[in-house]
Formats: structure tokens, sequence, C-alpha cells
């Protein structure tokens, strides 16, 4: 049995904590642990380095974890708080000399990334701009159904975020949900079985957020699924990390950027 670890790059939501303006709202800005950049994980085996999702605060993350090589990159949806880091790939590509970077995408975020970010995938109007990335859309048919890449076994599922569909992904007995609204019957078959589940909390108390999870809905879902430790994740500046550790029932964790969680691939 393999063994691999997910590093939290960032659990914030999309404005970070704090946000412009140094604004902190409810949480205590003497606690470290609410200082959150946008949500983005690491997972490491021996043999493989991969990320899902490279938003605005990506550098920063890199250099914090001191990661200077990734094998690929799995894409949640096309929602700039989760793309708009993607030109730092550039980097990784020049000082490792990599051929094109390998990232996953459902059709929407293909079409997205492939629109805003041309040059990357056909490169620019000078040989000092090659390709940088190469594409590979996760089809319809592929969700629920395991793919590898180096020694890291990947399933991916998809989930309702409300005005799109974003994609999940289970690391073999640990799942990433990032930006959901719920989760459908196929999506949770796909995820019975483990044991640790990092999910998106950003709708917290609002029953009617119309894009992200109220924590309701993760208690309900998980009723099915059934994690023994569930880590939320995508969290806002109104959700202060002493606060929620006193909310939460047993078995259930708010994330912070550096968290590190231990995987059995």
């Amino acid at each position: 049995m393999s063994r691999a670890v997910i590093t939290i790059l960032g659990c914030g939501n999309s404005s970070g904590v704090p946000a412009i303006g140094n604004y902190w709202g409810a949480c205590d800005p003497q606690e470290p642990k609410n200082e959150r950049s946008r949500s983005s994980i690491l997972i490491k085996s021996d043999q493989t380095t991969l990320i899902v999702d490279t938003g605005p605060d990506f550098r920063h993350q890199l250099n914090r974890e001191n990661i200077g090589n990734i094998d690929a990159v799995l894409y949640s949806h096309h929602h700039s708080d989760h793309t708009a880091g993607i030109d730092e790939l550039r980097a990784l590509k020049f000082r490792n000399k990599k051929e094109c970077i390998a990232i996953y995408v459902n059709k929407k975020t293909c079409h997205e990334l492939q629109h805003r970010f041309h040059y990357l995938f056909h490169g620019g109007d000078h040989a000092l701009y090659p390709p940088i990335l190469k594409a590979n859309e996760i089809m319809p048919d592929a969700y629920g159904k395991k793919m590898q890449i180096g020694d890291i076994i990947i399933t991916p599922f998809e989930q309702d975020h409300g005005t799109c569909q974003s994609v999940g992904y289970r690391f073999g007995d640990t799942a990433y949900s990032v930006d959901i609204l719920t989760l459908d019957d196929k999506a949770l078959e796909t995820l019975k079985g483990i044991k640790t589940w990092i999910v998106d909390c950003a709708g917290y108390h609002d029953a009617d957020n119309p894009v992200h999870a109220h924590l309701n809905t993760i208690y309900k879902l998980n009723e099915t699924i059934k994690a023994e430790t569930v880590y939320l994740t995508s969290l806002s500046f109104i959700m202060d990390y002493q606060t929620l550790i006193d909310e939460l029932p047993d078995g259930y964790d708010p994330c912070y950027d550096g968290l590190k969680i231990n995987v059995t691939l």
C-alpha cells in the first residue's frame, strides 16, 4: 500500500483572509490559522507531485512549501480564484526544462482557460514564448473511474457548484471537494469508503447560498459518505478558526494553510 501527503496550500474563499483592505471580519487577526490564501492543495508521494488549482496566491504557496517542480495540475473549475495563478507554471517549465505541463480539466474549464490564456497552450508571437501547457480533458464517462498520474491513482467526480459543474478528486482514502453546492448520487458513490474528506463550506450558516455548501448540507452528505474526519475549506472572513473549533462536532475541523494530511493510496 503506497502513501502520500496532502498539504493544504490554501483554504480561503475567493477573497482570502484578510481580504483587501486588511479586513479580517469576524476572524481574530492574532490567530495565525485565520490567515488564509485561496483554496488549493498539493499531493505528494515518493514519485509524484500534483497540484489541485492554481489560484492568485499560487507562487507564494509553492515558495512557502519549498516546491520547485510538479508533475501535473488538476483543476476543479474555471473560476479565477482557482485559476488566476496559471501563468506561474511558466517558471516551473523553464526551470525544470520540462515538456509542456499536463493539466486535467473538464470541458468548460478547458474552453475557458484556452480562451483566456491561449498563449500558454499555443505559444506567443515569439520563440521566447513557447507553449507551456497540455490540456487533458476529463470526459463525462471518466467520472467515477480511476486514472493514474505517476504513482498516484485519482478518481474524478462531478460536483454541483450552482452556476457550473466542478470536479472533485479522490486520492485513495481521501477526497477533495472544493466549490460545491451539493453532490449527486454518483459522486456520493465514488466517495463511499473514504476516511478523510476535505470539503468546501463557504456557505457556512447561509442556507440560501446559491453556490457553496451550507454546514448542514455537509453533515447530511457525510451520513452517506461516512468519512471519519471532515476538514472544512473555502473558509471566509466570517469563519473564525477558534469559533469553528468550538462549534464543530467531533470528526469535523477547519483547515488551515499548511495543514498536512496523510493519505493511503
